[in-house]
C-alpha cells in the first residue's frame, strides 16, 4: 500500500492467523472483474467483520510453497523478512485483499480481483485469479478494517476507483439503514458496475472510463472535489490509486473536514503493478 492513515485508524480483529483455503469456485463477473470464492479449510477460524475488510493473501508458486511460511499470526517485520529469506522459487506470491462477500451457512468468501492486461501484464494475483482452479489451496492473515467513523456520524461520502469498489461494497452492504450519503466508484468499463446493496439514503454513482486512457482514480477525485461538501459532519473514505486519496484527503482536510473524520489509503501505484 502506499500512502494511508489506516493504521491508526482501522479496527484490528480479535485474533488473527495463517489460514489454510481451497478455491471453491471462479468466474468472471464482468469485463475487468473476476471473482474467487473460498471456503473449506481453515475457514471457521475466519471472522467476518463486514465493511472493508481486508486480509494479506499468500498465492503458492510451488506444491508446498505455503507449508514454508512462516507460523505468524500477524504480517509485522520478523514475520515479512523470514518471508523474504524463502527462495524465490517457492516464496508465495503476497497481496492484500478486501473481502467482496461473506455467507456464513457456508462459510465461503468472496474476492474480486481487477484484471487488465494478459499474461504476465495482468500481475501474479489476477493471473491466478483467471487460472485458478476448484481444490487450489491459499493461506490468509485477516488485517481488520480501516473504515471506522464515530458512532454519531450518520453521514458518509465513499470514493474508489476499480481497486477500490470491493472494499466499498462491503461497507455499502454494512451500513446501519438510517446512514445516508453518497459513493461515487469509478470504474474502466460501464459493463463492470454490479450491483450493490446500501441503504436508501446512500447514493450510488458510477463513473466508467469507457475506454478512456486517463489514469485510474481522476475521474473520481474530479466529480469527488465539484461535490458541496455537506452541511452536515460526515466521514469520508477515499481509497483507490494513490493520487486520489491523498489528493481528495488534501481537499477536504482544507475546506475543513476534521482530519479524525477521514480514512485514506493509496492501495497502488501508477507504473506499480497492483495485482
Amino acid at each position: 500500500m502506499a500512502r494511508t492513515n489506516m493504521t491508526s485508524t482501522r479496527v484490528k480483529p480479535e485474533t488473527a492467523q495463517l489460514v489454510t483455503l481451497r478455491v471453491l469456485r471462479s468466474q468472471r463477473i464482468s469485463p475487468h472483474f473476476v471473482r474467487v470464492t473460498l471456503g473449506d479449510g481453515d475457514i471457521g477460524q475466519f471472522k467476518y467483520l463486514g465493511f472493508d475488510q481486508w486480509f494479506r493473501l499468500f498465492i503458492p508458486v510451488s506444491d508446498d510453497s505455503l507449508s514454508r511460511l512462516p507460523n505468524a499470526t500477524k504480517v509485522n517485520l520478523p514475520m515479512y523478512l523470514k518471508y523474504l529469506r524463502i527462495a524465490k522459487t517457492d516464496r508465495p506470491v503476497l497481496r492484500n485483499y478486501s473481502v467482496r462477500a461473506f455467507r456464513p451457512e457456508g462459510p465461503e468468501l468472496d474476492v474480486d480481483f481487477v484484471v487488465h492486461g494478459h499474461g504476465d501484464d495482468a500481475g501474479p494475483a489476477a493471473t491466478w485469479a483467471q487460472n485458478c482452479k476448484t481444490g487450489d489451496p491459499v493461506a490468509v492473515i485477516d488485517e481488520g478494517c480501516g473504515f471506522n467513523p464515530d458512532a454519531s456520524l450518520r453521514r458518509v461520502t465513499l470514493v474508489a476507483d476499480e481497486s477500490g469498489l470491493p472494499a466499498a461494497a462491503g461497507i455499502l452492504a454494512s451500513l446501519d439503514a438510517d446512514v445516508t450519503g453518497q459513493a461515487i466508484l469509478e470504474i474502466p468499463d460501464a459493463a463492470d458496475e454490479q450491483e450493490l446493496r446500501a441503504p436508501d439514503g446512500v447514493a450510488v454513482t458510477w463513473l466508467p472510463r469507457d475506454g478512456s486512457s486517463e489514469i485510474p482514480g481522476r475521474l473520481a477525485l474530479a466529480a469527488a472535489m465539484e461535490l458541496p461538501l455537506p452541511a452536515e459532519p460526515f466521514y469520508g473514505w477515499v481509497v483507490g490509486e494513490q493520487q486520489l486519496p491523498t489528493g481528495l484527503r488534501r481537499h477536504w482536510v482544507k475546506n475543513g473536514v476534521p482530519k479524525q473524520n477521514i480514512m485514506f489509503c493509496g492501495y497502488w501505484r501508477t507504473g506499480k503493478a497492483a495485482g
